[in-house]
């Protein structure tokens, strides 16, 4: 609340980022991947969703044509956003969202071998691109397995600001999500319905809250439909003549 209290501007620009809220099924419910970040990053000690900047390599081919209209910027920007939050959700939890060319319907199985993992670390060294590692496998993106949900922007008083769309994905069948961050001193799969005791920013914890209003997958298929990805959320404090502070969205 200091920072908002002494901030003066002008704010530093927002940085296009983008996170995956991956689900998987749990008895007649869902459960939502979590890591939490080490206390040396920035909003480290809180958990949050695989997620991350987007990269000037990320400019994947996709089978949606309506990723500028749902994510309110330009086809190149949009098709990079959704692009970083495939490449992140692969960085960080080993999850492919890919399938094979020619067969646009179905989803990489098996990735769990040593070449899927050398190929994990070569693009989060930036020696290979997501487009690059799909190409050579014969694979294309499945980005309509992503569901856009939400648009967030890091207040004016931030040091360090970032545009974040937000993004739902079920796990696929036969894949599995690994503690491979590198950037998490933990990873867990939680109940949403449950989630309050654990340390979250606001978005973090609104989005959990959505998501759990949903009850099932279907239904959170179904509220994404109705999802504006397009106009962003921006939380703002207000300071009242008193001094106390107050969060609004």
């Amino acid at each position: 609340m200091k920072r908002a209290r002494d901030f003066t501007g002008p704010a530093v620009p927002a940085r296009p980022a983008a996170t995956v809220v991956l689900l998987r099924p749990s008895g007649p419910g869902f459960q939502v991947y979590v890591l939490r970040r080490m206390t040396t990053m920035a909003f480290g000690g809180v958990y949050a969703f695989p997620g991350g900047g987007v990269d000037p390599s990320d400019r994947p081919e996709t089978l949606r044509d309506d990723w500028a209209q749902r994510l309110g910027v330009p086809e190149d920007q949009a098709r990079a956003v959704v692009g970083a939050a495939a490449r992140e959700l692969f960085e960080e939890a080993g999850v492919v969202l890919a399938g094979p060319a020619a067969e646009p319907d179905r989803t990489v199985a098996d990735v769990d071998d040593p070449t899927w993992e050398s190929d994990r670390a070569a693009v989060l060294r930036r020696e290979l691109t997501m487009a690059e590692l799909l190409e050579r496998r014969g694979l294309r993106l499945r980005d309509d397995l992503l569901l856009p949900w939400a648009r967030w922007v890091t207040p004016e008083f931030e040091p360090k600001r970032f545009d974040t769309w937000f993004f739902v994905a079920l796990l696929p069948e036969a894949q599995e999500a690994r503690d491979v961050s590198g950037e998490a001193d933990r990873t867990a799969w939680i109940d949403p319905a449950k989630s309050a005791e654990l340390p979250m920013l606001p978005p973090t914890r609104h989005t959990v809250a959505q998501i759990a209003a949903a009850l099932s997958i279907a239904g959170v298929v179904a509220a994404s439909a109705g999802r504006d990805a397009a106009n962003p959320v921006m939380p703002r404090i207000e300071i009242g003549t008193d001094g106390t502070a107050t969060l609004t969205l």
